[in-house]
């Protein structure tokens, strides 16, 4: 079972999570963070990292939020992988905690 990154991930995309993961299994969009099913291996260092809140086990999804097990998926096959902290966006912690940032997702 792997961890997934969530919707308020979106806009807000802190990179602590990447810094901890021993398996490289963390992928960059332009305003999101993707966890690789296939590399990931439910080892849960990222989830305590996470100032948004963002990372949960698959097993705890929220109903609400089920689709981004397999948007993680095929987001992790799209876009580059991360290893390194970086900076998050100027705006972040306005964005941490808003509802339903699904709309603003960058691919």
């Amino acid at each position: 079972m792997a961890f997934v990154v969530l919707d308020n991930c979106i806009k807000c995309k802190y990179t602590d999570c990447v810094a901890v993961c021993p398996v490289d299994a963390f992928f960059e969009g332009p305003n999101f963070l993707a966890i690789s099913p296939t590399i990931c291996i439910d080892c849960a260092l990222c989830e305590p990292e996470c100032p948004a809140n963002a990372i949960v086990q698959e097993d705890k999804v929220p109903a609400a939020q089920q689709s981004f097990i397999q948007l993680n998926a095929e987001l992790a096959e799209l876009w580059p992988n991360i290893r390194e902290v970086k900076a998050p966006p100027a705006d972040a912690d306005s964005w941490n905690g808003v509802p339903d940032k699904i709309a603003y997702l960058e691919t």
